[in-house]
């Protein structure tokens, strides 16, 4: 078994990623069965003690009273350096006990700087690096970066961190596939007509425009995220959750995946325009501070992509993910086909049944058709319902639990990064082009008229 990650240094540590996402999710590992004593150490350019440090991870930390979460803050420290630079990097690692995990809480552009000149030092034996998304800007700087990764690291040291990979209820659809024996024969061509893998908010921009502006929805959720979970939802049985067979099934799906169609018929894109959500004004995307109307990103994106494979040939998978909706969806919806021969004298069918997997609240829903009540001979629908497990930790507690036991199952692989790119890179050169239309929507709506 492999030693446990003893400290946890954070490049990046004075930015939003750490106190908003990375060190609540730490708590959370800390305050459980999971936890244990590690040395925290903090990193960035700016200016702060390490009682100014210890107090921004305690108020991190405020919603988890563990005695081990407050031992963790109470030792913290914070080290002022350049990540750019060997020297610095040297005296950062010489300060880490135990086995070491570098996490790259930083930009991409600063990400890539940071492992060149890693590249050129002799690190800690074991060490892990933990990435944060995305993992370059496109197909060939995503090639170029785990290739440089390659010369620094073994795979299995190497953790690329998507924390939807996290989400207990995503993880619920290993349960749910290979576990009964009603679903799993099921997900195929014969019996799916499509599935639907959906990421609507109800947020804004909320300020993160200086990334966000150069991502848009489709590189900030589906290349990123949403893919990931049409290869869980779609992959064949592994033989176990061992990190080499579940990401090398997650792989092989995403290599037999492509556009439905034409680009132009597989895509469709969208911003926001003013509104009001909630009762909360908005203005139109491009006037929110930080954007740049030139760059033409959208806030909803829309893809259609079908997988080459005997299971799933000619099932359409429609991603879709947007910004300031109306209506918050966070599902996955299977839609199976209708009953090839209906006897006669049953009316009423109100069409297929559908599996709704909500990633937001944690429930299953399945509606069947049924003999109503009163007349037996007219069909009606009922649903199902189940809550499903929210697990023992946060997403970004899950992440940080396989970084921090050096378990790379739920990272994404260097291979399973380019496959989301190559997916995307169609799309994306057109949209460049304006070959596919901008079209607008009012924030609060529920998007452009005919979607």
């Amino acid at each position: 078994m492999a030693q446990n990650i003893g400290t946890l240094v954070i490049l990046g540590a004075g930015g939003d990623l750490t106190s908003r996402l990375l060190l609540p999710g730490l708590a959370s590992l800390l305050g459980s069965s999971r936890g244990e004593e590690l040395q925290l150490i903090g990193v960035d350019r700016g200016d702060m003690t390490d009682a100014q440090w210890r107090a921004r991870v305690k108020q991190s930390f405020a919603a988890e009273k563990s005695e081990l979460a407050a031992s963790v803050a109470k030792n913290a420290r914070y080290i002022k350096a350049d990540v750019t630079s060997p020297d610095d990097l040297t005296r950062v690692l010489g300060e880490a006990t135990g086995r070491v995990a570098l996490y790259f809480a930083l930009p991409p552009a600063v990400t890539i700087l940071a492992c060149q000149t890693l590249a050129t030092m002799t690190l800690p034996n074991g060490i892990m690096f933990a990435l944060e998304k995305p993992f370059g800007t496109d197909l060939a700087s995503a090639k170029k970066l785990n290739r440089l990764l390659e010369t620094i690291l073994p795979e299995e040291q190497l953790f690329r961190v998507d924390h939807f990979l996290g989400k207990s209820t995503v993880l619920n659809l290993l349960g749910l596939r290979f576990a009964n024996r009603i679903f799993e024969p099921l997900f195929s061509a014969p019996n799916v007509e499509k599935i639907e893998i959906v990421f609507d908010e109800n947020l804004a921009l909320e300020n993160r425009a200086g990334y966000y502006d150069r991502a848009g929805a489709m590189v900030d959720m589906i290349q990123s995220h949403l893919l990931l979970v049409l290869a869980l939802a779609a992959m064949e049985p592994p033989a176990s959750l061992d990190a080499n067979d579940l990401r090398g099934n997650m792989a092989q799906v995403l290599r037999a995946t492509r556009l439905h169609d034409r680009v132009a018929a597989s895509s469709r894109r969208a911003r926001y325009g003013a509104g009001s959500i909630d009762g909360r004004a908005l203005p139109a995307y491009v006037k929110e501070e930080g954007v740049d109307p030139k760059r033409g990103t959208e806030t909803l994106a829309e893809l259609t992509l079908e997988i080459d494979n005997w299971r799933w040939a000619g099932v359409p998978f429609v991603l879709r993910s947007g910004k300031a909706l109306g209506d918050t969806r966070q599902d996955i919806l299977v839609t199976f086909k209708e009953v090839p021969h209906l006897p006669k004298g049953l009316a009423g069918v109100p069409g297929p049944a559908c599996l709704r997997i909500s990633l937001k609240p944690a429930t299953l829903e399945l509606d069947l058709i049924i003999n109503g009540q009163g007349d037996p001979f007219t069909l009606e629908r009922t649903v199902l319902h189940s809550d499903l497990g929210v697990g023992e930790l946060s997403a970004y507690g899950e992440v940080l639990a396989g970084i921090m036991e050096c378990d790379p199952t739920l990272s994404v692989r260097g291979d399973v990064a380019e496959e989301c790119w190559r997916i995307v890179e169609p799309v994306l050169t057109a949209w460049r082009k304006d070959a596919v239309p901008l079209q607008t929507y009012p924030a609060g709506s529920s998007g452009p008229k005919g979607w």
